[in-house]
């Protein structure tokens, strides 16, 4: 636990003082449009440098969470992602976003099956031709209702000892808290696309016929691909929420 007085590290003192701004800024003691403390009311509080601070400020600009004014300071425009949002920028395992938005959740494994890249598969996912895998097919039901059809091929070789059972839980609390295994970026595409047989056997679609398609390649530490998953969301759940920033395009005449 951080404490004010004690020595640590930049990281320490940065992460601290993130995570700090965040909560006040989450639980509405920095009200939304109005400005943060500044630069040199937060180096006192903190007892930290400046570059700290504005580590801190940093991270927050690129999360959404407040926005720099030249002249002016650091404005809060945060506003609460709807509890239905999937975030963009952040690997969220189904358990995760379920804890987060509140809702009443399940997961059930209908397929479990080991089997090779063949062609088709390598060009889909990314495997080369001849690769061991887990073939799975998930479905999540949001409060009560079947509404997210996964289709999951897992590198066996990271995960060989993978069970139907173990793919019911959080898939990712196992690769990392059971097989240490660090998770660092997703390659992801989204689509729309018309459903299938399989899909409207497994979820209940009602008066649709087209799903929203969010297809992820994700690498560990290791620079490996482990996972490619194609998770097919009924579009009455699926929404995207995202933080965007322009970049500068400065062009000389």
């Amino acid at each position: 636990m951080f404490e004010q007085g004690g020595v640590f590290t930049p990281r320490q003192k940065f992460a601290h003082i993130y995570s700090v701004l965040k909560k006040r800024i989450e639980s509405g003691e920095y009200p939304v449009g109005q400005l943060l403390p500044s630069e040199n009311t937060l180096i006192v509080e903190f007892s930290c440098s400046r570059n700290t601070v504005r580590r801190a400020i940093s991270e927050l600009v690129r999360e959404g969470y407040v926005q720099t004014r030249q002249g002016w300071g650091v404005c809060n425009i945060f506003q609460p992602i709807e509890p239905s949002s999937y975030t963009m920028g952040v690997i969220e395992s189904f358990r995760e976003t379920s804890n987060r938005t509140g809702q009443k959740t399940a997961t059930r494994v209908v397929r479990f099956e080991p089997c090779i890249a063949d062609r088709k598969i390598s060009v889909q996912t990314g495997f080369a031709v001849g690769t061991e895998l887990f073939y799975l097919q998930r479905i999540h039901d949001v409060n009560g209702i079947p509404l997210i059809f996964n289709h999951s091929y897992l590198l066996k070789e990271c995960m060989p000892q993978l069970t139907r059972k173990i793919a019911e839980g959080s898939l990712y609390e196992y690769l990392e808290g059971t097989l240490h295994m660090t998770i660092i970026t997703s390659k992801r595409t989204i689509t729309v696309e018309m459903a299938t047989q399989l899909d409207f056997e497994w979820l209940e679609m009602g008066s649709y016929n087209c799903l929203a398609v969010v297809s992820n390649q994700v690498y560990n530490s290791d620079g490996v691909l482990f996972e490619y998953t194609q998770s097919r969301h009924h579009p009455q759940i699926f929404r995207f929420q995202d933080n965007a920033i322009r970049r500068s395009h400065n062009t000389k005449e």
